[in-house]
């Protein structure tokens, strides 16, 4: 039942080829894309929720269950072991670009660059909507450099370090949620691919991303877990355990049908080949001719 058709990473698998460097890439290019310091500097890590919101739908969204799930080979402790040496790198970068953020919220225009952030969540959830609708919209990493040409300031200010340990933990926090994310999801693995519907979790965490958007852009309440909310409804509607058993049953039915399709054949096989006596006389011209058909034959 779980079939990898996540767009983002059919066209990242494309790239960069194997299970392990396709879940690295994927966990990583937040990061790499800078759409991960772009919710910090919009304050998407304000709220205990939005920590959440951010690791879930950011490192741990559809795109790492769907390679999780469909396209990482092993026992789920083979995953969880992968998973586990993937955050040695995804922690401390996540560290480093959250210390590196107040410095660099000091040189812009917050208030524009919030806006380039909630248009770079929707392109995200685009993407992950439709990979059609995707190839007409720009990466996320031109959006944000744009944003930050448009909300740069250079007149009166000053390049110093801010160090906020707070926003540090809080960003470390958000990338921990989505690797504990991923290794709950590898650890269930063999029970999820029966069990989960990838394509309907795709689009309703598309729809959460959305919700996000919205709260970064200011035009829903940030004390609002409302992207969360979408989530675990999501997540509800595309689990059906009953899906594996059904699957099951189907199998044992159309084997028990093959079964008896053979039996009827070799049956009617047999039946073929026994020639009767009245199938011989049919082939055989009669000694006595019947002039007239209404007598009997013995006549």
């Amino acid at each position: 039942m779980s079939v990898s058709q996540h767009p983002v990473a059919l066209r990242l698998e494309q790239q960069v080829g194997g299970a392990t460097k396709l879940l690295a890439t994927v966990m990583l290019l937040p990061l790499i894309d800078g759409i991960f310091p772009a919710l910090i500097l919009a304050g998407a890590l304000t709220y205990p929720f939005g920590i959440i919101e951010t690791g879930l739908l950011i490192f741990g969204g559809s795109a790492t269950v769907a390679v999780v799930l469909a396209e990482m080979d092993g026992t789920p402790r083979e995953r969880m072991r992968t998973i586990a040496l993937l955050s040695l790198v995804l922690l401390p970068a996540a560290a480093i670009e959250a210390a590196l953020a107040p410095t660099l919220g000091s040189l812009i225009d917050m208030a524009v660059f919030q806006r380039f952030a909630g248009l770079v969540i929707l392109t995200v959830a685009a993407k992950t909507a439709s990979a059609r609708v995707g190839e007409y919209l720009p990466r996320p990493a031109l959006i944000i450099g744009l944003g930050l040409v448009a909300s740069l300031q250079p007149a009166g200010t000053s390049v110093t370090f801010v160090a906020d340990s707070g926003l540090v933990l809080r960003g470390v926090a958000a990338a921990g949620v989505g690797v504990g994310f991923a290794m709950l999801v590898a650890a269930l693995g063999p029970y999820l691919q029966e069990s989960v519907d990838l394509d309907l979790f795709r689009f309703g965490s598309a729809v959460a991303l959305g919700m996000l958007a919205l709260s970064v852009l200011g035009l829903m309440p940030t004390d609002a877990p409302v992207a969360l909310g979408v989530l675990c409804v999501t997540a509800v509607f595309s689990f059906d355990p009953s899906s594996g058993e059904e699957a099951d049953d189907e199998g044992v039915a159309e084997r028990d049908t093959d079964a008896e399709e053979r039996d009827v054949e070799d049956n009617d096989s047999e039946e073929g080949d026994v020639v009767t006596d009245d199938d011989a006389d049919e082939g055989r011209p009669s000694p006595f001719p019947i002039e007239d058909e209404s007598r009997a034959p013995w006549l």
